[in-house]
């Protein structure tokens, strides 16, 4: 299901398309286990793209990524989404958990994220050998 909401259409060929479905689904499988009700899911899933699209279309820094992602949460500045400008969506705890999770799952491993997004590959060459 993740697979087709996400438009992943080169799934078995694209090694960005595999970690992009991986890591849609480690975060979805992490809200459901901290029992976030629907909209607080629906919250978290924004935060996790919000990060990811810092990084992937606006080229953010490590350091800039983590300014705008703690702007989301505090409400201080209202992006488009409201579940994500609402600071009253997550309790104190659930806050503290979620940040850990970028942590772990995107900020650790920020560099390997960049080069997959803007990391120049070059095109394998396939014969009939």
């Amino acid at each position: 299901k993740m697979e087709e909401f996400l438009n992943l259409t080169q799934l078995k060929t694209s090694l960005k398309e595999a970690i992009l479905l991986d890591y849609y689904t480690a975060g979805f499988w992490w809200g459901k286990e901290m029992n976030f009700s629907l909209i607080q899911l629906s919250g978290f899933m924004d935060l996790l793209n919000f990060a990811l699209e810092n990084l992937s279309n606006k080229h953010m820094t490590l350091g800039d990524n983590l300014k705008e992602l703690e702007r989301a949460m505090s409400g201080i500045e209202k992006p488009d989404s409201e579940e994500r400008g609402d600071p009253n969506l997550f309790s104190i705890e659930q806050a503290k958990a979620i940040i850990d999770f970028l942590v772990i799952s995107l900020f650790k491993h920020y560099k390997a994220y960049e080069y997959l997004f803007h990391g120049r590959r070059e095109e394998p060459v396939i014969s009939n050998e």
